[in-house]
């Protein structure tokens, strides 16, 4: 018989989340030096950093969810934890892809990847696996509410600039929202406790502004183009109307604050449907991308 804390290991039994092998690599091997909207200088770094922190961060994640697989005994569970393992790895790969190539291009993406993934581990070493698990839903939200507004907005998808980019996020914003409460339930399963949720949160957002800001300022100093006339004062006026500094963004963050707080509050139902149809329908955009099929 299921126990009552099995039947509710997982808010929704019923959500899929399959494994797309993908491969963009030959596709990236065409992304110019600023492949961002316009030319954008700041865009091309912002998303050159986001992604440099992505493949240890996403296998960093998998560690985190991994080490707290076999207390899951729901199978609706055990199988979104199976589907997350394998989307966040796909996904750890084809930014490394692209992280070739934009290191290629003069970005220092390999150095921010080594200084990620020591980072992550020292952590790791540091503290428990409760502790890590509450970082990665953490921040498992941070890639979901950014994953919604390149799906929902057109000016963000513009600002990704190149198409082979563009289809690189829109497929990772799309896996983003799919298993957006995959790592929290997992965390709610095994017993954390909301307030080390809330507190971590709190923390990782101010030292996500900095560690991407940091890095974003760094990357743009050893640009060559920073320095033209111009150019910098012409990216910021840009970048602040972007939605990705609108105030919007940091309030959507902070839902994560509120006790009970679950990533299933936002319905993104739809804009799934939307998506997943568009991209991988029988006419999907990126069919052409899938290496096998999805599992």
């Amino acid at each position: 018989m299921t126990s009552q804390t099995e039947m509710h290991q997982t808010r929704n039994p019923d959500r899929k989340v399959p494994t797309r092998r993908m491969s963009f690599e030959e596709s990236l091997r065409e992304v110019p030096k600023h492949f961002a909207g316009d030319g954008d200088l700041i865009g091309s770094h912002l998303t050159a950093t986001l992604s440099s922190v992505f493949p240890d961060g996403e296998e960093f994640f998998v560690r985190s969810v991994r080490r707290f697989r076999d207390q899951i005994t729901e199978p609706a569970l055990k199988k979104q934890v199976a589907g997350f393992i394998g989307q966040e790895s796909v996904h750890g790969r084809e930014h490394r892809a692209f992280n070739d190539r934009l290191s290629e291009l003069g970005y220092p993406t390999k150095r921010l990847e080594r200084m990620t993934d020591r980072l992550l581990r020292f952590r790791e070493r540091l503290l428990s696996p409760k502790s890590n698990l509450a970082v990665t839903a953490a921040l498992e939200h941070f890639t979901a509410v950014l994953g919604e507004m390149v799906l929902s907005e057109e000016q963000v998808r513009h600002e990704l600039g190149h198409p082979a980019v563009r289809d690189l996020f829109v497929w990772h914003a799309m896996e983003e929202c799919e298993h957006k409460a995959v790592a929290f339930d997992v965390y709610r399963a095994v017993g954390g406790s909301e307030r080390m949720r809330i507190g971590t949160m709190k923390v990782l957002r101010l030292l996500f502004i900095v560690y991407i800001g940091g890095n974003v300022t760094l990357s743009l100093l050893g640009d060559a183009a920073t320095y033209k006339r111009g150019n910098l004062r012409a990216s910021l006026r840009r970048f602040r109307t972007s939605p990705l500094s609108s105030p919007v963004l940091w309030q959507r963050l902070k839902e994560y604050d509120a006790r009970g707080f679950h990533p299933d509050d936002h319905d993104t139902n739809a804009l799934l449907e939307q998506w997943s149809n568009e991209l991988f329908g029988p006419e999907g955009t990126l069919n052409d991308k899938l290496a096998t099929a999805v599992a």
